[in-house]
């Protein structure tokens, strides 16, 4: 994988695609800077190498061109803090502004520009769109892993207009890729994959991808119940994809058949409400009386997944295994991410990927003691899905 080590950056102008859909508060401020702070080594080490750079990015999902709300000048503020670079802004993506302040770069400067979603072109894809973009730079710098699945104008098509060696990926993607091909193609055994959510259609692929690669897979969150249901356990109100029955039975044979232990929770903290203060007990999770609900992996299950994890090599964790978010059920989420804690410290390599997943990493200060948190859950499914993504591939063409 060619990166930004690799490469001449001397009176160049990088240009780079980062991963800057940052949340915003109501006075427009970053609430969560990670991907920023992420993206920041790569763009210091072009600067430290005599380039210039040029960044850009989508925000949110703006439905009709320009709005406030998803302008990335809210963001400057905090691009120049990370960097330590004074941060141009252009109001736009492909105006006249934008070329001009591009040109006029030199060494050390950087400049961002306007929300390439603004315009339509981005998400379709178009040529033309991403041939205009590409005259901002010299030097095309993907780096934007969270974005990496979507063959877009500025992370798919944009690649060709540049030649092979003016093309490369940054620290982020850099990394991402390399983590993910360590746990996919170089896992040492036992490998573990955690596998959360709400939904089993959500997750089809990566568990049958899976089943080809790890020897454990542990299964929790809403999509549990599908599985339970199907094996005949009663459920009471619980999540539940009723056209889904079949599929968990066939999932159920096809890991035994490939000999992969496919661990379904055997106990469930159950609430007769979905709120923090509903009335809570803990049942088998095959006798859930009517009108309750499973929210959570209960004491058994706990164990018996902690057990797990801490004598796996390899880990990856997609998904939490219950409603983490209120405090009430959010036990066997956090007693999973320790289990990954203690296991990265006696050796084993995590991988955390997907959004929830992050976050209760990050709840529970746990980012700094797992090997590697990935910053695109989409992306990171996608490419354990399919083996490769577009703009991967359009980077390496």
């Amino acid at each position: 994988m060619k990166t930004i080590d690799s490469l001449n950056f001397e009176n160049k102008r990088a240009l780079i695609r980062v991963d800057f859909n940052v949340p915003l508060n109501d006075a427009f401020e970053v609430t969560d800077d990670t991907r920023i702070r992420a993206a920041a080594p790569t763009i210091k080490q072009i600067l430290e190498k005599g380039g210039s750079v040029i960044l850009m990015s989508h925000l949110g999902r703006p439905k009709e061109g320009p709005t406030n709300k998803y302008s990335l000048k809210h963001i400057v503020s905090t691009v120049s803090k990370l960097t330590g670079a004074e941060v141009m802004f252009a109001d736009d993506c492909v105006g006249a502004d934008a070329f001009a302040k591009s040109a006029a770069l030199k060494p050390g400067q950087v400049l961002l520009l306007e929300n390439l979603r603004f315009y339509k072109e981005e998400e379709k894809g178009d040529v033309a769109f991403a041939e205009k973009l590409s005259k901002q730079g010299d030097i095309y710098v993907n780096d934007a892993f969270g974005t990496a699945h979507r063959a877009h104008a500025s992370t798919a098509v944009i690649a060709q207009f540049f030649a092979a060696d003016a093309k490369c990926f940054g620290y982020v993607m850099a990394g991402e890729v390399a983590s993910i091909d360590k746990v996919i193609n170089g896992a040492e055994e036992p490998f573990t994959a955690i596998v959360g959510g709400a939904k089993v259609s959500d997750k089809i692929l990566i568990i049958e991808q899976l089943m080809n690669k790890a020897n454990n897979i542990l299964i929790g969150g809403g999509m549990a119940f599908t599985f339970v249901k199907a094996m005949g356990g009663t459920i009471g109100k619980s999540l539940c994809e009723d056209d889904k029955l079949e599929l968990a039975k066939e999932l159920l044979v096809k890991a035994k058949a490939r000999g992969v232990n496919l661990y379904i929770p055997t106990d469930a903290v159950i609430a007769d409400n979905f709120a923090n203060d509903a009335n809570i007990k803990e049942s088998n999770i095959n006798s859930i009386p009517d009108g309750w609900m499973g929210l959570d992996i209960s004491g058994e299950t706990v164990k018996t997944y902690s057990d797990v994890i801490k004598n796996s090599k390899t880990i990856l964790w997609n998904g939490p295994m219950g409603v983490f978010e209120m405090s009430s059920f959010e036990n066997g989420t956090k007693q999973v991410a320790l289990a990954i804690a203690e296991a990265t410290k006696n050796g084993a390599f995590s991988l955390i990927g997907g959004g929830d997943s992050v976050a209760a990493i990050n709840k529970y200060h746990l980012a700094e003691q797992v090997s590697y948190v990935s910053t695109g859950g989409g992306a990171l499914l996608e490419y354990i899905e399919q083996g490769s993504l577009p703009g991967v591939r359009a980077v390496e063409a």
